[in-house]
């Protein structure tokens, strides 16, 4: 791990990194109205919650599908002209649905090839953000990862506040109006982006092979980089944990704490509320990124305490373990994720991360296909300890390869001393 010196301007100097983080919060926060706004929407006006579930499945299925492809995209556009691009395309297409609905011109099969489409212009903008913070900081770890604790922080806060305020504002002026402001999210963003982030110049590589390696390098790069793939592997396990506990959270509240939507909301918000903790922390102590002991101490906050899911304990433990683990999170992944994005070399690194988004989101569509029947099958404190047992088994792997890591740089270090 690079340790810098005092010298180095904090990122927030940067103009190009506060309109990116200014763009992210606001299109963020226009999204996360959205996972509440577009269910609903569709849950409304058909009156079906199969219906409703393909739609939101047709969404998740284009980072799937053209996860990998994305990355080819953004070696040959960029990443500042891949985000434009996403943006100014996504605020169209996201306003259409309402207004095709209020025109009665909105059909289901129209709805459904919105929501895909959507899916796919996102895809390369997930990858794209993590791309250009380097471009903009330089191969700074230490740089990199505070600017990842602010956009991580950024992201929580709008788990936080997005699905709520939607809440409000579709009892008050309804689901389709809450899409016109998704699409104006966009808006802003784009204008943000263009007008404010500086473009950057290609690496060598990629200007003079824009598609350096071909559509699956990033794959094989994964394939050849022991520690890349071993981390994918645990964050894709880690994610698809997440997304049965986040799922089942108001399973296990209905079946053993009366059923009280309040609290399945405390427990989910005291995730999002201890990761804005966590990414604090990071962010003032940990400028330089965190050592190995650090990650692998974070790695195991995170999961330990997902344990308690799993056990018969009053309501006020569980709010408590979702806090202590999303500190956990917070404090871990602007370090890990700053690894991730600087170790392959910038003119595959679109590739890369783009293979490596892929693989997180494959796995949240196999845990869900293997939750619903778990639920019904058993009961909801057993799934989550199923789900607990994943999740501890991603932190120990990553724990155990940033050791590892740490140990092996160790005598470099010395030498160089």
């Amino acid at each position: 791990m690079n340790v810098t010196g005092s010298s180095r301007p904090p990122v927030l100097r940067s103009l190009g990194l506060r309109a990116l983080l200014a763009a992210e919060t606001i299109s963020t926060t226009g999204s996360q109205m959205t996972w509440l706004a577009l269910p609903w929407f569709v849950l409304t006006t058909t009156g079906s919650a199969a219906r409703m579930s393909i739609v939101v499945a047709a969404e998740a299925a284009a980072y799937a599908v053209f996860g990998i492809p994305s990355g080819s995209v953004i070696a040959r556009l960029g990443a500042r002209r891949t985000m434009i691009i996403a943006d100014g395309l996504r605020a169209p297409v996201m306003l259409l649905v309402p207004l095709l609905h209020w025109a009665g011109l909105l059909s289901y099969p129209l709805l459904v090839i919105f929501a895909a489409v959507i899916g796919t212009l996102s895809t390369p903008y997930a990858s794209a953000q993590r791309v250009i913070v380097p471009e903009l900081l330089g191969e700074d770890e230490g740089a990199v990862s505070q600017a990842n604790a602010l956009f991580q922080g950024a992201t929580r806060a709008t788990f936080l506040l997005g699905p709520p305020l939607a809440g409000v504002l579709i009892s008050v002026i309804g689901a389709p109006a809450v899409l016109v402001i998704d699409a104006a999210t966009f808006a802003v963003a784009f204008v943000l982006i263009a007008l404010f982030v500086p473009h950057v110049g290609r690496a060598p590589g990629d200007r003079d092979q824009p598609d350096v390696g071909g559509l699956l390098a990033g794959i094989r790069y994964l394939r050849r980089d022991r520690l890349l793939s071993t981390w994918t592997l645990a964050i894709t396990g880690g994610d698809a944990a997440w997304i049965v506990i986040f799922v089942g959270t108001p399973v296990l509240v209905v079946a053993h704490y009366g059923g009280q939507p309040e609290l399945a909301g405390l427990i989910m918000g005291g995730f999002g509320a201890g990761a804005l903790i966590g990414n604090a922390l990071s962010y003032r102590f940990f400028a330089a990124g965190m050592p190995g002991p650090g990650i692998a101490a974070g790695a195991l906050i995170q999961a330990l305490p997902l344990w308690l899911l799993a056990m018969d304990v009053p309501d006020f433990a569980l709010v408590a373990a979702l806090v202590v683990s999303g500190i956990g999170n917070g404090l871990v992944n602007p370090t890990v994720h700053a690894m991730i994005t600087l170790r392959p070399p910038p003119a595959i690194r679109a590739k890369v991360l783009a293979a490596v988004f892929t693989a997180s989101v494959l796995g949240a569509p196999l845990a869900l296909m293997a939750a619903g029947p778990a639920f019904a099958a058993f009961d909801s404190r057993a799934v989550m300890a199923a789900a607990a047992a994943v999740q501890l088994l991603a932190m120990l792997i990553v724990a155990a390869s940033a050791l590892t890591l740490w140990k092996d740089a160790a005598p470099a270090v010395e030498g160089a001393q």
